[in-house]
């Protein structure tokens, strides 16, 4: 039991919060050029 807490307290969730905002953020651009391509390029 003392492994699982000492890995869960390894852990740094404040970077894993850090790089999913950043890869939402580096997807949302070309996630929205595909959505004006399929819309015919118009908003």
């Amino acid at each position: 039991m003392d492994a699982i807490t000492s890995f869960f307290g390894n852990i740094n969730f404040e970077l894993i919060a850090q790089l999913t905002m950043l890869a939402l953020i580096v997807v949302a651009g070309p996630a929205v050029i595909i959505l004006l391509a399929f819309r015919g390029g118009d908003l």
